[in-house]
């Protein structure tokens, strides 16, 4: 396992890292950022998934979490959204929501999307390992996880399959149905094919229906957000959770918007929430 050091900052007396590596599960080179707060550890681990288009370095320069991270003492872990690289397969028109960029967090089984777009098994399995590994400051049994849009659906399927794994889950903005939205259902039959019953795995609403179970759950909606009535739809994962009797918390913030504006408003309020759950 070879870990490449690309930048490192000092930063609220910690250090923001920015960090390479060759990926197992992408099978290219994968970037991710990693803040780690003053002192020995351990530290609970917090991982952010990102929305389409974006990178690690979204989060990183504007996602204003690193103050809320050194007073909770929380590492803050931050991967790409998809496998990059020139032998990467992309869409076709180079649409935004679909290909590099936009990796929606599966396992792809379509060719040519399956050589390298694993994000799922990145996520779950081969990052992990890195950072277990690389960052031995880092406390594996206490995780949580949390994304944006994209990153927010992410966050979600990823710790409702895993909730031994994950202690807290919330999300920002979340993709709460792909099954139900035209963003869902571009990625997910491009990536896993036309059987929508193997998409359920990778909708949030489908896995509460079909029994996933974890903590309870947060999340923040903007209500100026101009993708909630056509993709995100808040209201679906709001009545899955009710008829399941899964706990959620889901705050519609009025006059806010999709944008970093409106995470890094209320992201520290989202750090404080995972500390009390990984004490």
């Amino acid at each position: 396992m070879s870990l490449k050091t690309l930048s490192t900052v000092k930063s609220f007396g910690g250090m923001q890292g920015v960090y390479n590596h060759a990926s197992v599960s992408t099978k290219t080179e994968m970037t991710f950022s990693v803040f780690i707060p003053e002192g020995e550890g351990p530290f609970p681990v917090l991982w952010y998934l990102s929305g389409l288009t974006c990178t690690h370095a979204n989060v990183t320069e504007k996602g204003e979490y690193r103050r809320a991270c050194a007073e909770h003492g929380i590492i803050f872990i931050a991967p790409d959204t998809s496998p990059r690289g020139d032998d990467v397969a992309d869409d076709e028109g180079g649409a935004y929501d679909f290909g590099l960029g936009a990796g929606f967090y599966v396992n792809a089984t379509q060719a040519p999307f399956d050589t390298h777009y694993h994000m799922r098994d990145y996520i779950e399995k081969d990052l992990p390992e890195v950072i277990a590994a690389e960052f031995p400051m880092a406390d594996m049994h206490r995780q949580g996880i949390t994304g944006h849009s994209m990153g927010g659906h992410g966050a979600l399927t990823i710790g409702l399959r895993n909730p031994n794994r994950f202690k807290s889950i919330s999300a920002f903005s979340p993709i709460v149905s792909p099954l139900n939205c035209p963003w869902g259902d571009k990625a997910l039959s491009g990536y896993i094919g036309d059987d929508r019953a193997m998409w359920r795995e990778y909708d949030a609403c489908a896995l509460i229906e079909d029994g996933a179970r974890a903590g309870h759950i947060l999340v923040d909606q903007g209500l100026a957000d101009n993708f909630l009535e056509s993709q995100l739809k808040t209201h679906l994962f709001e009545q899955a959770c009710k008829s399941a009797r899964q706990a959620v918390t889901i705050r519609l913030q009025d006059g806010y918007d999709h944008s970093y504006y409106f995470i890094s408003t209320f992201i520290a309020e989202h750090i404080a929430w995972h500390a009390e759950r990984l004490k």
